[in-house]
């Protein structure tokens, strides 16, 4: 089914040869359905509505203006749509549709938005009003005069409470915002025309969206207007074949083990390792073809048949109890429906990419749609190469692989030697450390460190698979290393690799605007996971400290602070300054193979690992997937794969050339970088820093060194590949650069200014703005337009809120505060986002958030207050300044503000903030401080008497008295040490001999040295509040969270393995918080308060769950079945508290804890029944459901024997 909708504000259509020009512009776009704004006509009529729109089966409805202002027009195909209802608003106009193809209804709605505040409130309104009156699938489009992102105005600004709001409509009502093609805004206006906005747009629920494949939005030229016409199609992109891929949901299948197993060892194929397993990978592959058609190609109709006997089942039960055969074979429907519910969750969580969510919490909804909007984002319905457009199918194709075979391809031209260039070496035992033989436990552990889910290669089977399958397997994958180790050599087409294309942006339109990522073969990256284990375990002593990016014990967070450090020294100093922030194009496509080994050998490594990492690089070959469709296949003759593990080593050793050259232009006196200095005459040069291919150059505001950098650039680019793009960099001026433009010019890029973004972190901004945070806001609020609430479970939204909403701001958190205000706004986000129903009325927050955010033993979700982990995060910085030795960060911390206590900690920051971030960073210093104590070493960097190294306070607090008698108070652990003496002692010396009554606090000291001693190793410091003596963020948040501990059955409501979902609602129940009868009437629901159980009682939650007569069979179940008598507490909590399983046995323990949660679920799924659905209660289905739920939970999620339903409860009932 194919729908096409046009929206166009025309800004006016009361003049008849502008109506022509419409006309004939909206003839050529052949849509289904018109709708224009700001007609400017009070009153419309037929003539001018046939004026306009094309064709004699057109049918119309308008919102007429209000004198010059305003007015909408709605008109469509009779042939493609029949109008049922419609409704008129102030700023909306609104049709109910029905599809005459399909019957399928839907709701349009037309909008012209309002300028002023008041105004638009009144809008928000008016559409939540339609989603009340209409339940339909609706889609919205129309001129809503207001942006929703800060990129959708030419000039971006600060968020204004105008956007804030629209995207708290736009989440409310669950509508999604799909992304533009054709260019970003649909305005410009202002003066001169430089303004340019989004304010136009086609907004969508979830549901419409289900309706059509391919939906795409797309910004059309305009004839006429300050606004551009916008076109939504739905139904649209026709795809090809897909290939082969393996899906992990066939994993959880009973005996699939053994199957393939069977399938594997029954194949027989002689020949190297490789091309063994490339023949049973071809063999396996068709034998899962087919069986995958047998069992799960009609997964829906099996899980829709599986329900319709459990729907039978149900109805008999209605009339009379089932006999014991027949309970069993409703127990079978249901477990064979929970089969296909959760076969089918596995399945779209692996296509959704969102693999932090816990499968088996029914987020299959969820999984689905993520998958789809992840299609959608890259599906490309055409795309521009080199400045033309490509619009059918077969040229978008063949456009795409003939520019990628291109970029892959090596151009015949000059190279510049290397062979003067010296560089760091490794040693020659580390060589050859790396070419040793491959063991199994060093390939088998690479195999598990690796993503299961991730997409696989041309082969299609994932990781997940030859995790599954090792030990089986292992045997002929040991043998392919073998051959791959003595003649560097493997089936080729274990290296083949698909392309696929990821839009760097929303609206993504240009080749350029994709970033291409590599799927490997299974094997092949389990091969280069292996080597890039080992490589990545020597590449520090050969990478400068100006790279941050993957050498271990180097992190992004290094670069951002020494970038914003050196422009604070800059702006303190009044100097002026460039900063060149360089974008290498294509960098990972273009790099040179030849460039690269001899980078290598430079570098010492061994001929037989360059020959390793040649064969890596050059024996790939590439299909390219466009809408998920395989297309050409060609080989490369230069770059590295983005996918590869290998290829982030290789790329950073490459570019240790590029610093090598700019180190020697330093010293020759040809770039001068900034001067880092300190006190004493200190000073540090900071001229570059790399994060992989984000570069940055600081130098001096002259001409003749950015000429130099000029030249030194191209250089680089004939000796490696790499070419500046120079329209994607810039040169931002510091202090006041006259010659700006000149320097820009010289360069060939264009001037930028501060504040800018480095490593997406805020670069030259002042550290306390808010403006800073406002990025972080804008991705929260997109990843919340990709969520839609009612496909969600409880248990997932805390997994996201943890997993994304929270990581989303802890990127910045570490280097910069946040602001209160910012705060507050982000923990208003995620709470919404916990309790939300997606609808306008104000959301419920049953819990308060403090209680949300405390650790769950504590009463909590485990959430995080975000000022106290912005102030955890800020703190490892003084942790990692103690322990790091000689990291860049470091040095230029050391140099510009000094270091004490034998440079174990920095010295306090005096003066303005400015733009550095280091003096917000040691507020945090006194904290951090005292919970850090010594590993004694030598001695020679640790106070005796100050610091805190042989007890939990320093000798100086323990022994007060005899400090202030000491004679050297200040003196190390080595100076109070008598090395001369025998073995070693303690040199104790005092100003004054004691007195009697003080030689008791001496032999007490003596004591408390006893078993400490210098040894021969360098002295260290040890983290106390955490495991292994390493400082952890979340040690560290505890610290600082100071929680009130309270008596919490925490362990009885998280049980592990059953339904979060359950465990959510007796976490609520335990705090008394459910809305029950007496809690709606606390918040002023006007209802009478009668259980709708027990008829008897007020209903409570205490009440409902543990005492009405009806909750009491179910106790009274398990209670005879075990033979006790219990007077149930209370309360849910004290019952939780008072629940043990130290009578039933150790092996009923885990089926134990779940009992309670199992009956509160039960009853209240029968309690919500009644209240909602009506009909008369039937206590043995109340039993029969809590028996069947426990049997269920028994052997799905507590991983029990297979038993009927009489064996458990007389497993149950044993002692």
């Amino acid at each position: 089914m194919k729908l096409k909708i046009m929206s166009w504000n025309v800004r006016g259509a009361n003049d008849s040869s502008k109506r022509k020009i419409i006309k004939n512009y909206i003839r050529s776009q052949r849509v289904d359905l018109m709708c224009i704004q700001e007609t400017k006509i009070q009153e419309m009529s037929e003539g001018i509505v046939r004026s306009l729109g094309t064709g004699r089966f057109l049918d119309w409805r308008v919102l007429n203006a209000e004198g010059a202002a305003g007015g909408i027009l709605i008109w469509w195909d009779k042939r493609v749509l029949d109008i049922l209802d419609w409704e008129e608003g102030l700023f909306t106009l609104s049709c109910r549709f029905k599809i005459i193809e399909n019957g399928a209804i839907w709701v349009f709605t037309g909008v012209y938005g309002p300028f002023t505040k008041a105004e638009r409130e009144g809008m928000w309104e008016e559409l939540g009003a339609i989603r009340g009156r209409w339940d339909d699938p609706w889609c919205l489009g129309g001129d809503f005069n207001v942006i929703l992102f800060q990129q959708e105005r030419s000039s971006q600004s600060r968020i204004s409470s105008a956007m804030r709001r629209f995207a708290e409509t736009v989440d409310e009502l669950e509508l999604v915002d799909l992304p533009l093609q054709g260019g970003e805004f649909t305005w410009n206006g202002g003066f001169n025309n430089q303004a340019w906005a989004r304010l136009d747009r086609f907004l969508v629920s979830q549901s419409w969206l289900d309706q059509f494949n391919g939906v795409t939005q797309i910004r059309l030229s305009r004839p006429i207007s300050d606004h551009f016409p916008i076109v939504l199609e739905g139904g649209g992109i026709s795809r090809g074949p897909t290939p082969f891929r393996f899906e992990n949901m066939w994993l959880k299948v009973e005996g699939f083990k053994d199957m393939v197993r069977a399938w594997w060892q029954e194949i027989e194929v002689r020949g190297s390792a490789s091309f063994r397993l490339n023949v049973k990978m071809k063999e396996i592959k068709k034998n899962l073809r087919v069986w995958n058609k047998e069992v799960f190609g009609r997964l829906e109709t099996n899980k829709a048949a599986a329900l319709e006997q459990v729907d039978h089942w149900d109805r008999v039960e209605s009339e009379r109890n089932l006999t014991v055969e027949e309970a069993d074979l409703k127990k079978e429907a249901k477990d064979s429906f929970k089969k296909w519910v959760l076969l089918e969750e596995a399945h779209w969580r692996q296509h959704s990419r969102e693999i932090w969510l816990r499968e088996g919490d029914r987020n299959t909804g969820f999984f689905h749609r993520m998958a789809s909007a992840h299609r959608r984002n890259n599906t490309m319905g055409r795309i521009k190469v080199n400045g033309e457009w490509l619009i059918e199918e077969q040229e978008v194709r063949e456009g795409v692989v003939n520019s990628f075979q291109q970029v892959l391809s090596e151009d015949m031209v000059w190279q510049a030697d290397i062979g003067s260039i010296q560089v760091d070496c490794i040693s020659q035992q580390e060589a050859e450390s790396l070419e040793v033989p491959f063991s199994e436990g060093e390939i088998h552990s690479a195999l598990m460190e690796m993503n299961g889910d991730k997409a696989p290669g041309p082969d299609g089977f994932t990781v997940a698979f030859w995790q599954y399958v090792w030990e089986f397997t292992k045997e002929e994958i040991m043998e392919m290393f073998k051959e791959f180790y003595d003649h560097n050599a493997s089936v080729r087409s274990l290296n083949n690799t698909f392309l696929v294309l990821i839009p760097k942006k929303s609206g993504a339109e240009d080749l350029g605007d994709f970033r291409p990522i590599s799927l490997l073969g299974g094997l092949y990256k389990l091969l280069a996971k292996v080597l890039a284990n080992r490589l990545k375990k020597v590449i520090g002593k050969v990478v400068s400290g100006a790279q941050n990016a993957f050498v271990m014990g180097r992190q992004i967070l290094d670069a951002s602070l020494i970038a914003n450090e050196v422009i604070d020294s800059w702006q303190k100093r009044k100097e002026k300054g460039i900063i060149c922030k360089l974008d290498i194009e294509k960098a990972y496509d273009s790099i040179n193979w030849k460039f690269l080994m001899k980078v290598l050998q430079k570098m010492g490594f061994g001929t037989k690992w360059v020959g390793w990492m040649w064969n890596c690089v050059s024996s790939a070959k590439f299909t390219i997937l466009v809408n998920g469709v395989p297309a050409g296949f060609f080989p490369s003759t230069r770059g590295l794969r983005q996918g590869d593990p290998l290829s982030p080593y290789l790329f950073v050793m490459g570019m240790e050339i590029l610093d090598v050259l700019i180190r020697r232009a330093v010293e020759g006196g040809y770039l001068t970088g900034c001067n880092i200095r300190g006190g004493r005459r200190s000073s540090l040069n900071i001229s570059h820093l790399f994060f992989a291919d984000d570069t940055i150059v600081f130098c001096e505001a002259s001409k003749e060194q950015v000429s130099h950098l000029s030249w030194l650039l191209f250089w680089f680019e004939a000796a490696s590949g790499l070419r500046i793009n120079l329209a994607k960099s810039e040169i931002i001026p510091v202090g006041e650069v006259e010659e700006i433009l000149e320097l820009a010019a010289e360069l060939g890029c264009r001037v930028g200014s501060l504040p800018s973004h480095y490593l997406g972190l805020p670069l030259g901004a002042p550290n306390r703005a808010s403006s800073i945070w406002d990025g972080v806001e804008e991705r929260v609020r997109r990843r919340l337009a990709l969520w839609k609430r009612q496909y969600i479970s409880k248990g997932g939204r805390i997994t996201l809120i943890k997993s994304t909403l929270a990581s989303m701001p802890i990127y910045q958190m570490p280097i910069f505060r946040m602001p209160k205000a910012v705060a507050k706004r982000v923990e208003k986000t995620q709470r919404d986002f916990l309790w939300g129903g997606g609808h306008l009325g104000g959301k419920v927050h049953l819990v308060k958030w403090d209680v949300v955010c405390s650790e769950k033993l504590n009463g909590g979700l485990g959430l995080r207050r975000i000022a106290t982990l912005n102030r955890a995060l800020l703190g490892k910085w003084i942790w990692r300044f103690a322990c790091e030795k000689d990291n860049l960060w470091k040095q230029v911390i050391s140099t510009k503000y000094g270091q004490e206590d034998h440079g174990w900690r920095p010295k306090k920051v005096n003066g303005a903030a400015g733009v550095g971030v280091w003096k917000e960073i040691m507020k945090e210093s006194d904290w951090c401080w005292e919970n850090l104590a010594f590993i004694v070493g030598k001695g020679s960097k640790i106070k005796f008497w100050k610091d805190r190294w042989c007890t939990d306070t320093p000798l100086s607090q323990c022994f007060n008295h005899l400090f202030v008698l000491a004679a050297h108070r200040d003196a190390t652990i080595e100076e109070m040490w008598d090395q001369d003496s025998g073995h070693g002692e303690w040199n104790l010396v005092f100003e004054r001999d004691f007195n009697d009554w003080e030689l008791d606090m001496v032999g007490d000291l003596l004591n408390t040295l006893r078993g400490h001693r210098p040894a021969l190793g360098d002295d260290s410091v040890n983290w106390r509040q955490g495991r292994n003596g390493f400082f952890r963020v979340k040690d560290a948040y505890r610290l600082l969270d100071k929680p009130n501990v309270t008596v919490f059955p925490a362990k009885k409501i998280w049980v592990d393995r059953v339904p979060t979902k359950v465990c959510f609602f007796a976490w609520e129940a335990t705090w008394e918080k459910v809305l029950t009868l007496d809690r709606l009437q606390i918040r002023g629901v006007q209802l009478p308060n009668c259980c709708f159980l027990c008829g008897c009682e007020e209903e409570n939650v205490n009440h409902i769950l543990l005492h009405c007569i009806v909750t009491r069979v179910l106790w009274d179940i398990i209670f005879g079945l075990i033979d006790i008598k219990w007077v149930l507490p209370e309360t849910v909590k004290e019952t939780l508290i008072s629940w043990r399983g130290s009578f039933v046995g150790k092996k009923r323990k885990k089926i134990w804890k779940a009992i309670p949660l199992c009956i509160f679920w039960t009853v209240w799924k029968e309690r919500n029944r009644l209240a909602f659905r009506g009909g008369e209660l039937n206590i043995q289905r109340l039993k029969n459901s809590f028996v069947c739920n426990l049997w269920n939970w028994a052997k799905v999620y507590l991983d029990e024997e297979s038993f009927s339903l009489i064996g458990f409860l007389e497993w149950i009932a044993s002692t």
